[in-house]
Order: C-alpha cells, then structure tokens, then sequence
C-alpha cells in the first residue's frame, strides 16, 4: 500500500472532542489537491458510544457533497475506481479528552523535563510531574498518582551507569499507589521505563506485576544527549494499543484505517517537522483552542511542543485572565472599557463557551484576550523548549557576565523563517489582517518573518498522511491548508525608543518594477500590499539606535514574500511601547488598527 503511485485519492479524519472532520483528498493533474470535507458531532459519549457514528456521518457528507461514493454499507470501498471508493483511510484523534500522562523523572530540571519534551512531543497533555526533589512527602506523591488516574505513566532517571536509587524510589511509589487508568477497568496501567539501563531489573521486579511494563531506551543516555524518538515512538503505539482501544468504537475504526491512528497534536508536530524539514526553514506554530493551547516549534533538529492546558478562548478563558492580569488585557483594547464590564464578559463567555461575537465590540475584546493568551502559551513553550540542563559548559568571558546561560531557549525569534497560527479565533477571524496583527502582537517577531495561518485546520489530517506519504501531505499543507498572510519586517528584542524618534528608512524593489522608498518613525506599523505568489526585495537602514538584525545601525537586504495582507512593517519596539496614559493608549492602538486595515468602519 506504501507505493506513492497508487495513493490517488485519500480520505482522512481527526476525530476531535467535539467534532469528527472528514477531508477527501486527489491526485488532479499529477498533483494533490485537497477537494472537499465534511464534519459532524463526535460519537464517543452515550447514547452512541461508538467513535465509528460519527466517521460514517463525515463521510456520507463528503460524498453528498464530492458525488463519490465511497461507503458500501459501513464498508470503505477500496481501491478506488473512477469515481468510487478512496485508495487509502487515515485518522487522528483527541477524542475522550486525548492522551493524559503523567511523567516522572529523578531531578525535576533534568530526567523529569526531558520525560515531559518526550510525553508533549508525543501528544500528551501532562497532567503532573513528579521528581525525587520535587519537595513532596513519599505519602503525597503516593497520594497524587493514585488521584489522577492517567492514561499512562513514563518513567525516566539517571544517565546510562549513573545513579539507580532515585529511579528505584520512584517506581516503589508508583507501585505502593498501585494506579488503575482512567478507561478499562479490567487492564492494567501501561508504565513505560526510559530511564538508567543499570535499573531495569529493578524496576521489572518492583512493577511488572501491578503494571504493564514497557522498557525502551533512555531518554537522557549522558548527559550531554537526549534521545526522545524512542520513548515518543512507544507512547504512541501504547496510545493505540491500551487507549484508543478502551474507547468506544476504536476497534472498529482501527481495522479501517491504512496507517495507525495518531493522538491529534503529535500529528500536528509531525507535519511541522516535516515541512521545516523539507524547506529547511525554521518554524513556529499555535493552535488556540476552546480549552488548550498547543505551541509548537521546530528549530533544526529540534522539535518541541508544550500545552498550556488552562489557557483557551472559551471554557478556560477565565484562566487567561488570572494568568496574564487585567492590565495585560485592557491594554489591546482599542476603546474606552472599563474594568468591571470587561471582567463580566470574561465570566459570560466561560458560562456559554460555544457563543461567538455578536458585535464589533465583542469581537475587538475577543481578540484582545487572545493576544494575551498567546502571548503566555508562547512564554511557557519558550521556558521548555530550552537546552539540556545539567551540562558542563565551556564558558567564554562574554557569557559570565550573562546571567541566563543555563537552560537558554531555543526559541529565537531572529532565527524564525515561518510563524503559523491555527484555531478559532485565528483561522476564522472575519478579515486575514485581524489574524496577521493578534499574532505580531502576541509572538513580537523580530527581523524579517513569514505569517500564515491554517485556513480550515487541516493540519493533524496532514500529519498522520505524512507517515504514509509525504509528497501528499506537503503538497496539500503548501496548496491548500496554508493560507501566507505575508511577512513581518521589525524591530529585534531589546530596542526602545521615543515614539515618533527618527527609527527606519526602506527601500522595496516590487515586483512590477515599482520602487517605494519611505522613512517610519518609532512606534508606528505600516502595510503595503503584496500578493500572495509575489515577492520583493526590501533594504532596511535602521537610525544608528535601533537593530533590525544585523546589529545597530547596519542595514539588512531580504527577500520578502507578499501574502493576503502584505508586508507589514513594524516600529513598535520589542517589547512594544504603549501610551502611559489611557486616551493616548486608545489613540494609539486605533492608528495601528487603522494602518493595516483591521477593523474598517
């Protein structure tokens, strides 16, 4: 089934929380080209606890809608022939509330952080850590394990030869909380071992009866290494086998499909690690959900992912407020509004997290908030996505004087070709130039930036086709998942000024041969259009204080690639710098809103 030539026409689903997506992709004219979709209500609870429902009901759709026929019965017709059957079914799913973990390692900044980059990467929501020096008695952490009631538990510890004792101690806990999972009574708890190889028989003696014990390699061999690929690779078969098969109707589905069925976010990673893979590009990119949001990055090699499980636009938009403070909030709302109306619009939109904005003022709040609760997401993935704690490091005499050195991001906003945004409120903004601004706001790129968002969040059916075939899945995610909102050009991390001071001056080459030669001062955004296969040559002289990547003073000459919106250019400072006072504040945000477009009246 792996030949890339018979893969003619693929049908895929993601089977969310709430919503089952069916997508019908074709091979037209030695190209993919993703052609027509489906949904419907997710059928996992009663009165069907039956996932299957829920599929056939997308399906029936995309062929009420494609004129292809592609059920016999609930029977996939396959290969395809003409215009019936599909050659190939694939799916994801973060049906039943996705794939919780618990993680536990022997050092908390160590062990215990590299078994959670493996549980995210793989596409768990972790819903605790526990370390040898995590500060809590043996009898709490006895206690927790025994209260959560995971999916699975991965346990890691020690270098390959190092320390055994605290790893041991870790899984006499696990064994004295003795933890039933959260689906199927009658089977027991999957416990994966990546840890000291010196330990595993230990480890098989103390749990191999009261847990399914799986052992695989460690995840932190030395060191000075992580090896992640085998503890994510066990977790997602473990996730099909014990999982996906306690849930109502995933036999079924399983037996259907041409590929395993991947948890939804690790097939999100897959696509972004492929397509920063094949374009050898940098990339960034968000999924702001009703509940969670995902953040992922992929810098090199490197590949992470965090879930900021109490931060959404609907059922946890009261978190955002207490995470991010009022102040952060008010801050992009380009009116006058005051404290207590906007606290119980917060609390309206959690009590009835399916409603949508009704008025243009409802709308500017909204995308207020998710500037806010991006912004924290992209904090929090920044502090995990960091290089291995614990290693000895030649020092430099530029280094001692910075106090950061130990476990610094990997995330460099100078070093980001591509930054792409998914969910809601991003991919269904009602203008792109909405969608373009939440997200400079939020992320602050730095130099020069390519945006796009997900236009119908395709992205997991895209990752889980990758496995299957690639050319598919990164044609479709170029051609049609993507939509380029264009490229930011700003100001990198650290340069302030005086709003309105003498800032940039630019020179763009467009495409139909017109130059633009402009000067923008401090604090200011200006767009000018681009369209979506165009590119151009802009050269940035940036006045002798300010930086736009090549070091204060010095100018940069870029290609720039234009997009729905254009190429925006951006002055504001990083971090931005607004009005001290509240009327100026509106003034300004209004005046940025205005420059690209936003909200026109």
């Amino acid at each position: 089934m792996n030949e890339d030539d018979e893969l003619n026409v693929i049908i895929a689903t993601d089977c969310g929380s709430t919503t089952t997506k069916a997508i019908l992709i074709e091979k037209k004219d030695g190209v993919y080209r993703q052609t027509f979709r489906g949904e419907s209500p997710t059928t996992v609870e009663a009165p069907f606890e039956d996932v299957t429902r829920g599929v056939l009901n997308a399906f029936a759709e995309v062929e009420e809608l494609s004129g292809r026929k592609i059920l016999d019965g609930e029977k996939i017709i396959t290969p395809a022939q003409g215009n019936i059957g599909v050659d190939i079914y694939v799916s994801t799913s973060s049906a039943g509330g996705g794939l919780q973990m618990m993680v536990a390692g022997a050092v908390k900044t160590m062990t215990a952080e590299s078994a959670q980059r493996a549980a995210l990467g793989a596409g768990a929501i972790v819903m605790d850590v526990i370390a040898s020096n995590d500060q809590r008695l043996p009898h709490e952490k006895i206690d927790r394990i025994r209260h959560l009631r995971p999916d699975m538990i991965l346990l890691s510890g020690g270098t390959d030869g190092g320390t055994v004792t605290h790893v041991v101690e870790l899984a006499e806990y696990i064994s004295a909380a003795n933890p039933k999972p959260r689906l199927g009574m009658t089977f027991q708890l999957p416990v994966i071992y990546a840890g000291n190889k010196e330990a595993r028989e230990k480890i098989k003696e103390i749990l191999s009866k009261k847990t399914s014990l799986n052992v695989t390699e460690n995840i932190r061999p030395t060191l000075e290494r992580e090896n992640l690929f085998p503890a994510r690779q066990e977790i997602q078969k473990l996730f099909l086998e014990h999982v996906m098969a306690q849930a109502p109707g995933y036999k079924k589905l399983m037996s259907w499909t041409g590929a395993p069925i991947m948890p939804t976010p690790g097939a999100v990673g897959l696509i972004m690690q492929t397509i920063g893979r094949k374009n050898n590009i940098n990339v960034v990119g968000v999924d702001i959900g009703g509940a969670t949001t995902d953040v992922f990055s992929v810098y090199g090699e490197i590949f992470n992912r965090t879930v900021s499980a109490n931060l959404g636009m609907s059922y946890s938009i009261s978190n955002v407020l207490a995470e991010a403070g009022l102040e952060n909030i008010l801050r992009w709302v380009p009116f006058d509004i005051d404290e207590s109306d906007l606290r119980n619009r917060i609390k309206n939109k959690m009590i009835r997290p399916t409603t949508i904005p009704q008025t243009l003022e409802e709308l500017k709040i909204e995308q207020a908030i998710s500037r806010e609760a991006l912004r924290v997401s992209f904090e929090q993935h920044k502090s995990l996505a960091v290089g291995l704690k614990g290693v000895q490091r030649e020092r430099d005499i530029s280094e001692a004087f910075k106090q950061e050195v130990t476990g610094e991001t990997l995330v460099d906003m100078l070093k980001l070709d591509l930054l792409v945004g998914s969910g809601g409120v991003l991919s269904h903004a009602p203008r792109r130039s909405q969608a373009m601004l939440m997200m400079i706001d939020a992320f602050q790129p730095e130099g020069v930036t390519r945006i796009a968002v997900d236009s119908i969040f395709m992205m997991p059916h895209l990752g889980v086709l990758s496995t299957v075939n690639e050319q598919a899945a990164t044609e479709v995610f170029e051609k049609d998942c993507l939509i380029h909102l264009g490229t930011c050009v700003s100001l990198v991390k650290g340069n302030t000024g005086k709003l309105q001071e003498k800032c940039i001056s630019y020179k763009m080459a467009m495409p139909d041969g017109k130059k633009i030669e402009e000067s923008l001062p401090y604090g200011e955004l200006r767009v000018h259009p681009l369209g979506v296969d165009q590119t151009a040559e802009i050269e940035v002289l940036p006045a002798k204080n300010f930086d736009v990547g090549a070091g204060k003073g010095k100018p940069i000459v870029k290609k720039v690639f234009g997009g729905s919106v254009g190429i925006v250019i951006d002055t504001r400072g990083k971090p931005i710098t607004f009005a001290k006072d509240k009327v100026s504040r509106v003034e300004q945000l209004q005046r940025w809103t205005k420059a690209i477009d936003a909200y026109p009246e």
